[in-house]
């Protein structure tokens, strides 16, 4: 190896059920994989293929790590998402293909300065500030691809306040948030995507050459919604497990 003039950064890593960790690599995300999520945003889910936008592997929060509410923003939202992590790569890979490159799956969470990205939209300009700053990508315990059926499961995320009238049951002062869980803010399934697992890497690979230890999150259903300090996120899908963070 060469001398290096810096010391090099830290390997990026998620955690897997089977007791090692994950190497990332690059995070792609495809945005309105949802017909209910393209219409809150205000655009025809029917016209639209599928679009990519990128998360450096440092957007990542590992291990049910607090997540710190980032600056620059007064309306940072929740986005509760199927993560697919490929342990094989490919270029043009066939659909009926695709698959084969998924090393597992986890729950992650795609954090949203929405003001930035609509002020973004509205100047016609990227998207990196509004979707790719520290700590954007909360992401759970990845699991083997052998057990996780990717084309359904019932997705859900729960918003729970910690910090304002939340008792020691986890009920807040509204009511919600029974057993310490939160209030439901997100509710979909896998078989609602519009392009499915398969599909969207099988177009991704048309454009960039795929890689093991790529990440790519694929899509949220709607009912993303607002976040504050001391909320505590509950995401998860069923057949692939959880995520959880708590925003300080």
């Amino acid at each position: 190896m060469q001398d290096l003039v810096i010391a090099a950064p830290d390997l990026v890593t998620l955690p897997t059920s089977t007791g090692g960790r994950f190497p990332v690599r690059r995070v792609y995300c495809v945005g309105r994989n949802y017909a209910a999520h393209a219409r809150e945003m205000g655009h025809d889910p029917d016209r639209e293929p599928p679009f990519f936008f990128t998360k450096p592997a440092t957007a990542l929060v590992t291990d049910d790590a607090d997540t710190p509410y980032p600056p620059g923003t007064e309306r940072l939202e929740h986005e509760v998402e199927l993560v697919v992590a490929l342990g094989r790569g490919g270029s043009d890979v066939a659909v009926a293909d695709a698959l084969d490159l998924v090393w597992g799956y986890a729950v992650g969470l795609d954090l949203t300065r929405r003001d930035l990205q609509a002020q973004a939209k509205r100047l016609g300009r990227p998207w990196d500030l509004a979707k790719g700053f520290d700590a954007s990508a909360p992401v759970g315990t990845l699991v083997p691809a052998a057990g996780v059926d990717p084309t359904v499961g019932a997705v859900e995320l729960r918003v729970l306040n910690d910090a304002d009238g939340t008792d020691a049951d986890g009920i807040g002062a509204d009511g919600t948030g029974a057993d310490g869980i939160g209030a439901l803010r997100q509710s979909g399934d896998l078989a609602d995507q519009i392009w499915s697992v398969a599909e969207t890497i099988a177009v991704l690979s048309r454009s960039v050459a795929l890689a093991p230890g790529d990440l790519l999150f694929t899509g949220t259903p709607d009912g993303v919604g607002t976040l504050q300090r001391g909320d505590v996120l509950t995401g998860s899908i069923a057949g692939v497990g959880s995520v959880r963070t708590r925003i300080t």
